[in-house]
């Protein structure tokens, strides 16, 4: 397998090299926890004579300034006895047991492995010598400290990370709450090892009753292990040259970028039933940009982990399909998964899909998020082509400051808007996520506006649109003519698309449509920056909610529209032409195919965003009024029955 250009070999004779030290730590050791709390006795601990008697006696320290220290009892830890306790019924060791003991001695290994490149790319392996020797300056103390935090915390991410990646593969349903990983040492690399095999030992013990519990435990903690290591290496120095770089371990195919996690790059499985595009009737512009987008996500580089069109502006990291029930949101959800499932099978790329639903939703504090945060992850992943959707979002994810949402819907809020357009937001262009609602308006302001494009689904419109309809529903199960219409002739993308475009020449919402004939008036044709500018601070004062998002979410849609082409079928249909080119080649493939951007461009796109924040913001107004006038007319009618019956 060829390396990217970013990455470097982790030679495999460097780990095995390190599998005795990792077995002597699986066979046993001792560790007296400093942070964490035991919960658990050791594997092999004596049983107690009898409750309340223990089987040592209680040390207490009598030398004079010791007496104050922690005096806790080291416990043996023994993680291949404790395994092997997984399942008391059967006195040989099972094939899962044996799974995890090979991870874990492997995750160990690579773990250690990594420590030692870090000291010797580093001064900590010489400012180790020196203080072995005898020979620290105490100049290098504070320098030695940091390098030896900074190897902990390298060492303990890497084997959670390891771990994980390893088990991955033999999950299963069952799902197991670690809680919080507590014992993370930073004094250097062995001790931050003791003391996560140490919570290890603890959580397998109080959480691993079989071996489905044993995998879904063992990978659960690997996870919080990572997660708190990662959290506590953004503030520690002496770490950059680690997070900017990338080892490949060959025999297991592992990345380790970094404090990123690694994943297996796994399709998801999809039962859903997939629509063709000349099955989706209307919809003409959300229909175009959902095959385009299919298509752009195609042009990702696996190798660069970068996407040309990412790269050169115009690709849709984020979009809202709105409109009416039964106008087709769920169809064209179908259609754009079916595209993409279609184009990875043929060009052997792993595709995910997963859609965010309210069943995501929990009473557990904290679960929600959680949850929301995964499904996130799990689109987000480098190594795979991603479709999130969030299907009925008005649902899910609360509306800050109303009394109907729940704290599992705020929690969802919060999670979408940080991964949406957060400060560690990263769009690398290999994933998308639709947001599709009946009724947008309910959706928090921030959020709807982290929406990077628009589309109205508006379902079938003409009446060319209708029959089309009823002749594609109706099936092939009569002999009813079809009559004085070619079949689908309306459906004709590339004319249906343009004559939409052409439509949003003026704004189509009445409060839009005044400020631009206001607009319009006073200045004259908006054919200038200048007036452009002036349109979209006029459109700022009808509506203090269109803010600079919103106009870099124009200049985005703009950018889209200059790549306003389609890339060619046999690109899709021979990977050879376009999908295995190296990541320059397709940069310039695509580079060649820009349009101008030209002023209609720009008119076009700001009325088709301001009509449907307009849109949106009058649908709330009137839901608003509509809920008003029944409360007072409710307390009209209690004043007279109450007023009555005191009569």
């Amino acid at each position: 397998m060829s390396l990217n250009s970013d990455q470097m070999e982790l030679p495999e004779a460097d780990i095995l090299k390190h599998y005795p030290a990792a077995t002597v730590l699986l066979e046993g050791f001792e560790h007296a926890p400093r942070i964490a709390t035991a919960v658990a006795a050791s594997a092999n601990a004596p049983a107690e004579r009898s409750p309340g008697v223990g089987t040592r006696r209680r040390f207490r320290s009598t030398t004079p300034g010791l007496v104050t220290r922690r005096t806790a009892r080291t416990d043996g830890v023994h993680l291949i006895d404790r395994i092997e306790a997984a399942d008391d019924g059967d006195a040989l060791t099972s094939p899962l047991q044996a799974t995890v003991q090979h991870a874990l001695r492997r995750a160990v290994a690579i773990a250690l492995a990594m420590g030692e490149i870090y000291a010797d790319q580093t001064a900590l392996g010489d400012l180790k010598r020196a203080n072995l020797a005898g020979d620290l300056p105490p100049a290098r103390k504070s320098e030695f400290s940091d390098l030896l935090t900074g190897e902990a915390l390298i060492t303990a991410h890497t084997l959670g990370n390891a771990l994980a990646y390893l088990l991955s593969s033999h999950l299963s349903e069952v799902t197991v709450e670690v809680g919080e990983v507590d014992e993370l040492l930073t004094d250097n690399g062995q001790l931050a090892l003791h003391g996560a095999l140490w919570e290890l030992d603890q959580v397998l013990a109080t959480k691993a009753p079989d071996d489905a519990h044993l995998i879904a435990a063992a990978s659960g903690f690997a996870e919080q292990l990572m997660e708190k290591a990662a959290q506590r290496a953004q503030g520690a120095p002496q770490l950059a040259g680690f997070a900017g770089s990338a080892w490949h371990v060959e025999a297991d195919d592992l990345t380790l970028r970094g404090f990123e996690p690694a994943s297996k790059a796994k399709s998801t499985t999809l039962t859903m039933t997939f629509k063709k595009p000349n099955e989706v009737v209307g919809n003409h512009i959300a229909k175009y940009q959902a095959m385009k987008l299919a298509k752009m996500l195609m042009a990702y580089d696996f190798d660069r982990r970068l996407n040309p069109f990412a790269d050169l502006g115009g690709f849709i990291f984020t979009f809202m399909g709105d409109g009416k029930p039964g106008t087709g949101k769920t169809t064209l959800i179908q259609m754009m998964a079916g595209l993409l499932n279609d184009y990875c099978l043929n060009a052997g790329y792993p595709f995910r899909y997963q859609n965010l639903s309210t069943d995501n939703i929990d009473s557990y504090q904290g679960k929600s998020g959680q949850n929301a945060k995964a499904f996130i992850n799990t689109i987000l992943d480098p190594s795979v082509i991603g479709f999130g959707t969030i299907d009925d979002i008005d649902q899910l994810a609360g509306k800050r400051g109303d009394r109907q949402s729940s704290a599992g819907q705020l929690e969802i809020t919060a999670v979408l808007m940080e991964s949406f357009a957060g400060a560690n937001t990263v769009v690398r262009g290999n994933c998308t996520f639709g947001m599709f609602s009946n009724y947008p308006e309910n959706v928090d302001d921030a959020l709807r506006q982290r929406a990077g494009a628009r589309f109205l689904v508006d379902g079938p419109q003409t009446r060319e649109d209708y029959i089309d309809i009823l002749n594609l529903l109706m099936g092939k199960n009569h002999d009813i003519p079809l009559g004085d219409h070619t079949a689908f002739a309306a459906q004709e993308i590339k004319r249906a698309v343009a004559a939409s475009f052409e439509g949003h020449a003026r704004p189509h919402e009445d409060g839009l449509l005044q400020v631009y004939e206001q607009v319009e008036g006073q200045i004259g044709a908006l054919n200038t920056i200048a007036k452009l500018g002036t349109y979209l601070k006029a459109i700022q004062q009808a509506d203090e909610r269109f803010t600079g998002r919103a106009i870099k979410n124009i200049t985005d849609a703009v950018k889209v529209r200059a790549m306003d082409f389609e890339l060619p079928d046999e690109w899709m249909e021979n990977p050879d032409l376009f999908l295995f080119q190296d990541y320059d080649t397709k940069h310039a493939m695509i580079a060649d195919l820009r349009v101008p951007i030209t002023v209609d461009m720009v008119v076009q796109e700001i009325n088709r965003y301001a009509d449907s924040e307009f849109r949106y913001a009058d649908k709330s107004d009137e839901v608003a009024i509509d809920a008003l006038v029944r409360d007072f007319g409710r307390q009209e009618a209690a004043k007279k029955r109450y007023l009555g019956g005191k009569g």
